[in-house]
C-alpha cells in the first residue's frame, strides 16, 4: 500500500518559524496538504473538525503540550488511531519513555532535515 501524498497533514509548535520549516520539509518530501496549529487546543479543534493522515507536533508548547496533546488525541476513539509523530528539542530518555507509554508513533529530536523527517514517517507510514 502506498501513503497518500495528498493526505493532509497537521503540524503542531508554538513558534511561526518551526510550523514553517516542517512544513516546507513536507512540501519537499511532496506532501503539500499541510495545516498548521500554534497549540494542543488549537490541534485538536483542527483535528475533530476536519480529516487528517498524520500529525507531527511539537513537545513543549503552552497552554497545551504536545504530550498532553497526543493523549487527548489516543483517547478519543475517532482520533486514536492517527499517526503521531512528536519532535522535541529534548532527547532526555524519560521523555521518550513518557511519548511511548502515551501512544506515539515516533519521535524526532531537533534540528532534522528532509531526509530523518523521511525516515521517522516511513517508519510510521510505509515507504513513499
Amino acid at each position: 500500500m502506498s501513503v497518500d501524498k495528498n493526505m493532509k497533514v497537521l503540524v503542531v509548535d508554538d513558534y511561526k518559524t518551526m510550523q514553517k520549516i516542517v512544513s516546507n520539509l513536507l512540501r519537499q518530501l511532496g506532501f503539500t496538504n499541510v495545516e498548521v496549529a500554534s497549540d494542543g487546543g488549537e490541534a485538536l479543534k483542527k483535528l475533530r473538525l476536519d480529516s487528517f493522515g498524520m500529525v507531527i507536533s511539537d513537545w513543549n508548547m503552552e497552554p497545551m503540550t504536545g504530550l498532553e496533546l497526543l493523549k487527548e488525541v489516543r483517547q478519543d476513539a475517532k482520533l486514536k488511531p492517527l499517526p503521531f509523530i512528536m519532535v522535541t528539542a529534548e532527547s532526555k530518555p524519560e521523555n521518550v519513555v513518557a511519548a511511548k507509554k502515551a501512544g506515539v508513533n515516533n519521535y524526532i529530536v531537533k534540528p532534522f532535515n528532509a531526509a530523518t523527517l523521511k525516515q521517522k514517517m516511513v517508519a510510521v507510514l510505509g515507504p513513499f
